[in-house]
């Protein structure tokens, strides 16, 4: 075989380079200053043979002349539909050179999570949350930056890179405030699409203005021509071969090394021959130019384009159906007629193999060359070689994707492996290509309901509307049994609810429970519709709800977890209509067994989802029963960390730790838990559900410290206004806004929004005076231009208080009684919320009461215990307050 060609393309991709260099070059200098310095992006955009690649082999190089360490990593037009792909090319070699066992201390706790990703440990064997191998890949290379720094991240065509790896690089660049490391992006324009592109487009928001690499300049190009056919190229000459390439420096360099092999003159008169011989370059001419070395020697450069990565002479072979001698021989003609070189070993992979394709834009030319039918074959044996060799059905599942529909048994099989595979990982994008692709085989009837059903369960977290389609596909069939097609019907509840379809998931259950005996199956259908309605607020809500709900719960004994799932939902229910607290505590607590969750009813389990614990969480918070709430809040963060379970789980967890924190008066705590349940819910999507939930207590604990200004910074970042989800959020946002319009003075607005939400409230039959609490600050906001109606509103707020029965809402409704009244009936009702507040678990609410109370009986013995509460708490307005007034007081 003869050596690789010079690196006559490189030197020229590198002509009129300047300014791109000195970017790459300013860039990894001041990486090198400060290993606290944040990190950088540069993209790099151009068209296919403008020099791309070898701009980054160039800043490969550069980079490791300033003592850094350069990993190199590229995209593959055949193999975009592999998960992982470039990143593991990326990361895989560093943490192999770590010793035995040294991988998995260096990852610590990620290494469960993103090892299977790198493809350095098994997956386990339920499907990994995407968003979490996401998160733990980003924190593999924080961990590398801390190792190998400086370090610098080179990814050549980005557009054909994977979609998993795509989101691990927007995730990254990101980030890159918190880590030191310079990641450069080559990409050519306009080749991604879908998902891909988007994230393509928010790696380049973050690099900022994107660097368009530009074609030769004629006298660049007449430079390269004398220095490559000679200089007595003459003017008229090097113009035609600038206009034959347009200026592309790889076309350039190809057309000149034919000059060369031709022996033509490069004079003017032999100028029109150059376009007829660039034609074979590229194209139609480069296939006739293949056909040329022989139908041996084409069927080695089909089998490689097929193979894309991994191209030994060895697995060519095999793959064509050649002798190993003539494979050799045919390796050798290709490597003469530049189609296939030895790898670069600047920028050598593990899995390069023997050859690679001279460019991209050959391999592309040679695989589409091929006759579809003969394409097919190639694939099919080729997902043959892959699976004989060992590397499982995931490996194997790009090639079986491209094999023709025939009713192969068996390749429905290897396709629902390879899916299980890919889930393991978190590729659940990759796993629906495979289940897919399975169903146009098609598979047996039996096995078809099956293959509908792992779709759905694939596309849960992905796609709600394709989950619909499927799980109604499995439903529509035979061949589930009984317990599975409930399983079925409640997923697809979830599916419908995500996908804002709220009144078909309550149709949906209705009908299927109405097919069934009374038992188990038929009440958890019934506890699932009572769920969407209680957790969803809107018209298609049963004005019948908590009468219909009440009554089923009755008959419930908590025997099973059909059964305690009906009671949780009757536990908030009543909590949140602010029904007596001991009515909510007790249904709670029957759902529980020997005070904890019941097996099957786990945060991880899939029967019910989180939506339910969470409820039952909430229900115990707000009735004060905190030790349950903080109990089973923290449980759920430890389960999903230690799980692998990110993104809205992991937000919610934290949303649910902070409100533990907030009802304790931890409004520190409380605060950092919520600050890091927004990072993970704006990962998951801005305008949510969770989001709202993470915005909405973030600006509630805000506005309790004190913050006014950051809170309302916060409602404007985050769009923290109407209109309203309508997934009930908790504490009620129309109340929030409207007591944080008020902080900052806008009083008209803010009335406004408490009595929208006040109708809102009536209108659910929310009566919790804590959940909903629009009733105190609308009163203290009445009380100057309508005390009348003030004096109203709390007494509502006192009776309601009263009927719900903890000691939270009665100091509470206090407080705001006696913030309305004078002399020794506002000492006396501050005294009494004092007492109750005193008795409960909310320390906030105490210090204020103390602060408030001091304050009217002009008290520095109450001021200053006001004061010490409102330090440990974290309310600093608070605590201010009882400052002035101590002051005030001499």
């Amino acid at each position: 075989m003869t050596e690789a060609r010079p690196d006559t393309a490189a030197s020229a991709s590198l002509w009129e380079r300047d300014a791109e260099l000195a970017a790459i070059t300013d860039a990894i200098e001041e990486l090198c200053v400060d290993q606290a310095s944040p990190g950088r992006v540069l993209v790099f955009r151009g068209e296919a043979g403008i020099g791309k690649t070898a701009l980054l082999t160039e800043a490969r190089r550069i980079a490791k002349e300033r003592g850094c360490t350069a990993w190199y990593a590229r995209g593959g037009e055949t193999v975009t539909s592999v998960p992982f792909n470039v990143v593991r090319q990326l990361l895989q070699p560093a943490l192999l050179e770590l010793m035995d066992g040294e991988t998995r201390d260096y990852l610590g706790d990620w290494y469960e999570i993103a090892g299977p990703a790198l493809g350095l440990a098994e997956p386990g064997e339920s499907p990994a949350d995407p968003q979490h191998v996401c998160d733990g890949l980003v924190a593999a290379v924080g961990r590398l930056v801390r190792r190998t720094w400086p370090l610098v991240l080179l990814i050549d065509d980005a557009h054909w890179a994977d979609q998993e790896t795509l989101h691990w690089l927007s995730a990254l660049t990101g980030r890159l405030a918190e880590m030191c490391v310079l990641v450069v992006v080559a990409r050519r324009p306009g080749e991604a699409t879908g998902e891909q592109a988007r994230l393509l487009q928010e790696i380049a928001a973050v690099a900022g203005p994107v660097t368009k690499i530009s074609a030769l300049t004629p006298d660049a190009t007449a430079g390269l021509t004398r220095s490559t056919v000679g200089e007595h190229a003459d003017d008229a000459f090097c113009r035609e071969v600038w206009a034959v390439t347009a200026g592309n420096p790889y076309e350039t360099v190809e057309l000149l090394a034919k000059v060369k092999d031709s022996q033509l003159d490069p004079v003017e008169d032999s100028a029109a021959e150059l376009r007829a011989l660039n034609k074979t370059a590229r194209g139609h001419g480069l296939v006739a130019r293949l056909e040329e070395l022989g139908v041996e020697a084409t069927r080695f450069a089909w089998a490689a384009a097929i193979l894309h990565t991994g191209i030994t002479v060895e697995i060519v072979a095999r793959l064509a159906g050649l002798p190993m001698a003539t494979a050799r021989e045919c390796a050798e003609l290709l490597t003469q007629a530049r189609i296939l070189t030895p790898p670069d070993p600047a920028n050598r992979q593990p899995d390069d193999g023997d050859l690679v394709f001279v460019h991209p834009l050959i391999a592309t030319a040679v695989y589409d060359s091929i006759l579809p039918s003969v394409r097919t074959a190639f694939h099919g044996v080729a997902a043959t070689v892959v699976t004989e060799s060992g590397r499982g059905p995931a490996a194997a599942s790009r090639h079986l994707i491209e094999v023709l529909p025939d009713g192969e048994p068996e390749l429905v099989e290897q396709l629902r492996a390879a899916a299980t595979e890919h889930l393991a990982v978190g590729a659940p994008e990759a796993a629906r290509r495979c289940l897919e692709r399975a169903l146009q085989e098609p598979p047996r009837p039996d096995v078809r309901v099956r293959v509908l059903y792992e779709l759905g369960c694939a596309t849960l977290l992905t796609a709600p509307a394709k989950t619909v389609e499927y799980l109604r596909s499995a439903l529509a069939e035979p061949g589930l049994d009984n317990a599975e097609r409930v399983n079925a019907v409640f997923r697809l509840s979830q599916a419908l609810v995500h996908n804002d379809q709220l009144g078909e998931a309550i149709r949906t259950v209705d009908e299927e429970a109405s097919r069934l005996e009374p038992g188990p199956a038929r009440m958890r259908l019934q506890a699932a519709r009572y769920m969407w309605e209680g957790i969803h607020a809107g018209e298609e809500v049963s004005p019948t709800h908590s009468q219909e709900l009440g009554e089923l719960a009755a008959t419930c004994t908590g025997r099973d977890n059909s059964e305690r799932a009906l009671l949780i939902l009757r536990g908030f229910d009543a909590m949140a209509r602010g029904e007596n607290a001991e009515v909510v505590v007790e249904h709670c607590d029957r759902a529980l067994v020997n005070g904890r969750l019941a097996p099957g009813l786990g945060w991880t389990d899939d029967e019910w989802g989180m939506e339910l614990l969470l409820m039952l969480t909430t229900a115990y918070a707000y009735a004060d029963r905190l030790d349950r709430a903080e109990s089973l809040c923290t449980e759920a963060l430890r389960t999903y960390e230690s799980a692998g379970w990110s993104g809205g789980h992991l937000a919610l967890a934290h949303a649910y730790v902070a409100l533990a924190h907030r009802r304790r008066g931890r409004l520190r705590e409380a605060e950092e838990s919520l600050r890091k349940s927004l990072v993970f819910a704006e990962r998951v999507g801005r305008g949510l559900p969770l989001f709202w939930t993470s915005t909405c207590n973030l600006i509630d604990t805000l506005l309790a410290r004190g913050h006014v200004q950051e809170a309302w910074e916060i409602a404007d970042k985050n769009g923290f206004a109407p209109p309203y989800p309508s997934p009930i959020v908790l504490p009620d946002p129309r109340s929030v806004r409207g007591r944080l319009l008020l902080a900052v003075g806008r009083t008209e607005e803010g009335i406004n929004e408490l009595e929208a939400a006040e109708k809102a409230a009536d209108a659910r039959g929310h009566h919790n005076t804590l959940l909903v609490p629009w009733g105190g600050d609308l009163a203290r906001a009445l009380a100057n231009e309508d005390p009348r109606r003030a004096v109203e509103i709390a007494g509502l707020v006192r009776r309601r208080a009263e009927r719900y029965g903890t000691d939270t809402a009665i100091g509470e409704a206090l407080r705001v009684e006696a913030a309305l009244a004078t002399g020794k009936q506002a000492a006396n009702l501050y005294a009494k919320a004092v007492t109750y507040l005193e008795a409960s678990p909310s320390a906030y609410e105490h210090a204020a009461a103390r602060v408030e109370y001091g304050i009217a009986v002009r008290s520095a013995t109450e001021l200053k215990r006001g004061l010490t509460l409102a330090e440990s708490c974290g309310a600093d307005g608070l605590a201010e307050q009882a400052r002035e007034a101590l002051v005030a007081l001499g």
